[in-house]
């Protein structure tokens, strides 16, 4: 076997991880080229930056900036590959021409060189994608931007792109769906804030049951707490069906669901949806936003797995990405719905945020699920 050799700026080994396959893929690469420079033409559409190792990209930019020597030069002397050297040392100091021909030996068959770069870009694809899945979660928690939502939005339509580039460059195959263990769903973290907004929707939806009719992109998975969600539901079917919602109502439609338990009172329901402020749609809005970045945050987190598991050919990774994606993009239709302006016909004045207010505190027991019915 071959010994694998190693640049020497990469001295101290045993601080090291081992190679990942790629490290092997670059430098048998490499080793073709600079054995038989007319192979590079079979690297097509391979690119200095698809290399992992800033050393081996750097050889791979002398190699492709100077003109290939004449074969049967090239088999007499050392001439070209000391000319790529001094073109590569300015930016790769620690490179060196044992390490140059180190590479050369270990390349198995020069004539392989299109598969070896194929392995590379496909790395390439992957190293690519999970930058753009960690900007997709740090934008989605960044909570200085003044539009994070169209931020993360933005960067939700660049990984498209970035999907239907690789997806151009590396053809399908059969059983395409990646196979990965994916994580579970971001937990959201439930500031009071957040939870006095939801209570709020509830309080102005009893009010102004009016407005709940146009307030279909608001679902139940929007909300943080499960009770919250359930007294949604429990409000929107009383306008739905075109009864009477009030407080009252609303706890008589809880009553049925199953809400009402031993830490969740009719006295508690009645304080729940009998404050409001505000109008339904300004809260909406706001809990649709926060679903919408918390979803943004899962997203990364599958398309980080899909990245992580080496398994994953380029095309599976295309495909669980675009999947992953789908799901952002199904809450992308309903974020737009509530933040597009109304019909001509339907405007009126908005109704003004409320001024801030002391907040009762705060209920959690989560509804249970078996007597509610839908």
């Amino acid at each position: 076997m071959p010994h694998t050799p190693e640049p020497h700026e990469d001295h101290d080994l045993d601080l090291m991880p081992a190679p990942k396959p790629v490290h092997y893929a670059e430098q048998a690469l490499l080793g073709a080229l600079l054995l038989e420079p007319t192979r590079l033409a079979d690297t097509e559409p391979l690119l200095a930056h698809d290399f992992d190792s800033h050393t081996h990209a750097a050889l791979f930019t002398a190699i492709r900036t100077l003109p290939a020597p004449d074969p049967d030069d090239h088999a007499k002397d050392t001439a070209w590959l000391n000319a790529v050297l001094d073109h590569a040392r300015p930016h790769a100091p620690g490179l060196s021409a044992s390490y140059i021909h180190a590479l050369i030996q270990f390349c198995p068959q020069p004539k392989h060189a299109a598969a070896y770069a194929r392995m590379i870009r496909a790395d390439n694809a992957r190293r690519v994608l999970r930058a753009h899945a960690e900007r997709l979660a740090s934008t989605a928690t960044d909570a200085g931007l003044p539009n994070p939502a169209a931020s993360t939005l933005g960067l939700a339509d660049d990984i498209g792109r970035v999907l239907d580039a690789l997806a151009e460059q590396f053809a399908p195959h059969p059983g395409s769906f990646p196979r990965t263990a994916l994580p579970s769903a971001i937990p959201r973290q439930a500031s009071e804030e957040d939870l006095d907004e939801e209570r709020l929707l509830l309080a102005t939806a009893t009010a102004y049951p009016a407005e709940v009719r146009q307030m279909r992109w608001l679902a139940e998975a929007d909300f943080i707490l499960p009770l919250h969600a359930a007294l949604w539901q429990s409000i929107t079917a009383l306008v739905h069906r075109g009864d009477m919602v009030d407080p009252v109502t609303v706890l008589g439609e809880a009553q049925h669901r199953g809400l009402l338990t031993g830490s969740l009172s009719p006295k508690n329901v009645m304080a729940l949806v009998s404050t409001p402020a505000g109008s339904p749609e300004y809260w909406g809005e706001k809990i649709v936003k926060r679903a919408l970045l918390a979803r943004a945050q899962t997203v990364a987190a599958r398309i980080n797995a899909y990245t992580d598991d080496p398994a994953n050919t380029p095309h599976q990774l295309i495909t669980g990405s675009r999947r992953a994606l789908a799901d952002l993009n199904a809450l992308r239709t309903r974020w737009n719905r509530a933040t597009a302006p109304p019909p001509a016909s339907r405007h009126k004045p908005p109704r003004a945020a409320p001024p801030p207010r002391a907040t009762s505190p705060p209920l959690r027991p989560t509804p249970p699920t078996s007597r509610a019915h839908r």
